[in-house]
């Protein structure tokens, strides 16, 4: 008989780089079993425990590959008994021109709207639906990551990026009202500018707009996440909940 895993777990997509790394680290100091997804494999460098074995490699922009990571993660779940109390949909891409200079409505190519809203919008959705059951079974939490670019035109998100977190932000109000009944709680967050390793060029230039008058760290983020998953915020669903210094306002 395999031993039962007693450890709430999440899954996580994004995990590699900034606010999911911080939030790998931030649930594992709280002795969450995180599965992590995303398109690199697992890196030696990630200090949280038995990160090799519970980390998937998965294309989230194809759709085949998103149907094979549900079903490793079922697969994962129930080998020791667990159960799933958390599924943080935190991986999106922000397509560039060279140079780093936004991609407008008029030069997004066609091809390229598709694949942001795949990774961006339809595989937060698939992911939810496919392991509805079991976090139905732990009355579950989804955090969905939007952006502050999903309700202002940004200097740096492009069209596709920003619309797309838009449209995620909207998901999250219907995901709440549908998946509500089975006590699966569906927040988001929208971060504004968080000081990472992939900031663009002249960030530092927004800073004068932020009321704080300081960019944000990915601690911050990851921080507001593990509240919307934890046992602080069982009332709370169907909330976008701003991260940017009250850049917003």
């Amino acid at each position: 008989m395999t031993e039962r895993d007693e450890r709430r777990t999440l899954v996580l997509t994004g995990a590699s780089r900034g606010i999911g790394h911080a939030t790998v680290k931030r649930f594992s100091r709280e002795n969450w079993r995180v599965i992590t997804c995303s398109r690199q494999d697992f890196s030696e460098n990630c200090p949280w425990p038995a990160g090799s074995e519970d980390h998937i490699r998965v294309d989230l922009s194809d759709p085949e590959d998103v149907g094979y990571a549900v079903s490793e993660i079922r697969r994962r779940v129930e080998a020791n008994g667990s159960q799933l109390h958390a599924l943080v949909n935190n991986a999106a891409i922000s397509p560039k021109v060279d140079g780093g200079k936004r991609l407008d409505s008029i030069q997004t190519p066609m091809h390229m709207w598709r694949d942001v809203f795949q990774v961006n919008f339809f595989a937060p959705i698939m992911l939810a639906r496919g392991l509805f059951r079991e976090l139905s079974n732990a009355k579950g939490s989804i955090v969905n990551v939007t952006s502050i670019a999903g309700g202002r035109v940004h200097p740096f998100a492009g069209t596709a990026y920003a619309t797309s977190k838009a449209a995620l932000n909207s998901l999250t109000r219907e995901m709440a009202h549908d998946f509500g009944p089975a006590g699966i709680r569906v927040n988001a967050i929208a971060p504004g500018e968080i000081e990472t390793a992939i900031l663009s060029p002249g960030t530092e230039k927004l800073i004068d707009d932020i009321p704080l008058r300081r960019l944000g760290q990915t601690a911050e983020v990851a921080d507001v996440i593990y509240f919307l998953c934890s046992n602080q915020s069982t009332y709370v669903s169907g909330s976008e909940l701003h991260i940017n210094g009250g850049q917003h306002v």
